[in-house]
Parts: C-alpha cells; structure tokens; sequence
C-alpha cells in the first residue's frame, strides 16, 4: 500500500513538473505578449535577398528556412508570404523564402552571391518603403513561432482590414511582420 502511495505521489509529482515546464516555455515564448500594430516609417531599409520561390501549403517551407540558414548562418532568415492562409487554398498558397545578404545602401558580398546562386537561389532587391504596418513578438523559441502566427496575422490582417489596404508580409526574427504603403495610427489590440 505504501508503496502504490509512493508511485501515485511521484506520478503527479512529475506531471505537475511538466505541467509547469509547459507553462512556462509558453510564457516565455510569448503567450501573454500583447500585440501592438502600428504604422510609420520602416524599420527595414532596402533590402537584397537570395530567395526559393515556393507554391504550396505554408506549413511545408520549413525545409527552405533550413536550406537558406545552413548557407548562411550568420544571415537573418526572411520569408515573404504572397496569400492569406484562410483564403487561399495550401496547394495554391505562394511564399519566397531566403536570406538577407545586405541592407540599405550595402552591396552584397559577391562570393555570398554566387554561393546562393549556386543552391538554386535567385537574387532580387527589395526597395525602401518609406511607411509601413508593423508589429514585433519574440522569437525565443520554436514555439514563438507558432504563437506569433495564431497572435501576430490575425491583428495585422483587422488592422488591414480595417484601413482597407494590404500589402507583403516579411517575417523576420524577431518576427517583425511587415506590409508596405500605409501611414496610419496606432492601434492596440489585447
């Protein structure tokens, strides 16, 4: 009896040990960050990527962010996602993924250049926008991932929706997310 005691105690004891694991990864990750959507200047100037071209369900480019970083790991990652999710079919939804090789007024590196050429990336500059939408979440863990497309896509397509305009989005650790030519006030969602 005393030992069945001992195993009960020691099975939740463990359970609540993973519970609290759980909870806390997830506040850590972002789960009670509130989302502020805002709109001004662009906290990205000019951009040159070498970039995959990608025609299929979203939850599938994992591989190409893998492929973009084992190239460059010193890179930041970028996705551009052209579809909304809940609108357009997986099969048909269409995303570039890649690397930021240089920013602003920076040439990029010629042999980086030719190194992603030579994995079948493709190289295209970005312009500067002067007046975007924009939000930050934390990118602290793989699970801010996840959390900031359930959190972060919704308020920004309201936010859109809303002003009545739309745009790219740019993902960018920390998950800054990002549509182009609007200059509208700052909106608060909790």
């Amino acid at each position: 009896m005393s030992e069945l005691w001992l195993l009960t105690v020691l099975a939740l004891s463990l359970v609540s040990l993973l519970l609290v694991t759980v909870v806390a990864l997830a506040l850590y990750s972002g789960l009670l960050t509130r989302v502020r959507v805002s709109a001004g200047a662009s906290p990205v100037r000019a951009l040159t990527l070498a970039y995959k071209y990608s025609r299929g369900p979203y939850r599938q480019v994992g591989s190409l962010f893998t492929q973009s970083t084992s190239i460059g790991p010193e890179l930041s990652c970028v996705g551009v996602y052209y579809d909304d999710p809940n609108q357009v079919p997986p099969e048909k939804q269409r995303c570039i993924i890649g690397s930021i090789l240089s920013e602003g007024d920076e040439k990029p590196s010629e042999e980086l250049v030719k190194l992603y050429e030579q994995f079948g990336f493709k190289i295209f500059s970005f312009p500067e926008v002067t007046h975007v939408v924009m939000t930050t979440f934390p990118f602290t863990t793989f699970l801010s991932l996840y959390l900031a497309m359930y959190k972060v896509y919704p308020v920004m397509n309201d936010y859109i929706k809303d002003w009545g305009r739309g745009g790219l989005w740019l993902n960018q650790a920390p998950v800054t997310v990002v549509t182009a030519n609007l200059s509208l006030p700052v909106c608060e969602v909790k």
